[in-house]
């Protein structure tokens, strides 16, 4: 096993592969939303347990998965 090739011995890099982060983005979203609405409809048992705090992590959730939904849209333009 060599640790060093030369240039001439070397194979070419290969292309990247194309992906669409649409799906990916907007699968999370979705599963951001679900949260969302779960948790405000246990607002009160949410609420009551001092965890306030995942209601608004479920709504920035939201926000960055549409943040990121506009960016890969303005990418592929």
């Amino acid at each position: 096993m060599r640790l060093w090739l030369k240039d001439s011995e070397r194979r070419p890099d290969p292309l990247p592969a194309r992906t669409d982060a649409r799906k990916a983005f907007f699968a999370g979203t979705v599963v951001w939303l679900l949260a969302l609405g779960a948790a405000l409809i246990l607002r009160d048992q949410i609420t009551s347990a001092g965890l306030d705090w995942w209601i608004w992590c479920a709504v920035i959730g939201v926000g960055l998965g549409l943040f990121g939904l506009l960016w890969v849209q303005m990418r592929r333009r």
